[in-house]
């Protein structure tokens, strides 16, 4: 417990400077890192990791997602980038075909581009229009909705949501992680209103937290399903008491993604001219 509290003490200040103090291009190379690692601990723990080269592209192509996401990347461009990849992985598949399975070659794919698009999505609600203000809703959502579920879970928790895949998580506390995350997207919507000048929908903001929780739980148990198929407990131990990148991420993998989606289509904040 005190190397997970010394862990956050340290990591989470640093986390917050780079989202809101420094340039942009520095939250591009964080999420650039982070899945990086990502994909490191993904193959790690499915065995990939033995072909090298197909780390070294998954690698390569996991941070340039990150960094076309800031750069804006010409989808002509994008799409070469993709192709380059998708043919490096053919070449290992059809040189290896004995040894290398296609359902490996998937979850080289999914670690490469999947996961580094989720994540992100921190650095393109950045790039948006008072970004700086936006990219902390992913935060709000997966910090209230998993501290909200841990304690309501703890004090009324008796029906299990997913015994096999994750014993702890009981159906009281993922509604009480909902509510709480309900809450406090309504609390931020507050504090930009009140203490920013932004005009905001509560509505809207009710809507982010209700479906931002779900998409927390989701990727929580998604991630959790693969650790159990492989019989592992943590991703690594990159963040002492928190485990890997994939351990603390695994929410905002998918809230991230699903808030940048919500801004483009109903957004619930805007600064008054």
């Amino acid at each position: 417990m005190k190397k997970r509290i010394i862990a956050a003490a340290v990591a989470l200040p640093v986390f917050l400077i780079v989202l809101l103090v420094l340039p942009q291009l520095a939250t591009a190379i964080l999420f650039a890192a982070i899945s990086v690692v990502a994909v490191w601990e993904l193959m790690c723990v499915t065995g990939l990791v033995r072909h090298l080269r197909l780390f070294i592209y998954s690698a390569i192509m996991a941070a340039a997602v990150s960094i076309w996401s800031f750069l804006g990347c010409p989808h002509g461009l994008a799409v070469l980038l993709l192709l380059a990849y998708f043919t490096a992985l053919a070449v290992e598949l059809l040189s290896a075909h004995t040894a290398l399975k296609f359902s490996k070659v998937c979850i080289a794919a999914f670690s490469a581009i999947v996961m580094p698009l989720f994540l992100s999505a921190m650095v393109r609600l950045q790039m948006m229009e008072n970004g700086r203000f936006l990219v902390l809703v992913p935060c709000v959502i997966a910090f209230t909705a998993d501290s909200g579920a841990y304690f309501i879970g703890r004090a009324f928790g008796n029906h299990k949501l997913a015994p096999i895949i994750s014993p702890k998580k009981t159906v009281e506390g993922a509604v009480g992680g909902a509510a709480c995350a309900v809450l406090g997207m309504i609390i931020y919507a507050l504090i930009l209103r009140f203490g920013f000048g932004f005009s905001v929908n509560y509505l809207y903001a009710a809507i982010y937290g209700l479906f931002g929780a779900v998409g927390s739980i989701i990727g929580d148990l998604f991630y959790s399903c693969v650790k159990r198929q492989v019989k592992i407990k943590d991703y690594g131990n990159i963040l002492p008491g928190h485990g890997g990148v994939l351990d603390r991420f695994d929410s905002m993998s998918v809230v991230a993604p699903l808030v940048e989606a919500f801004m483009l289509l109903i957004p619930f904040a805007a600064r008054v001219s």
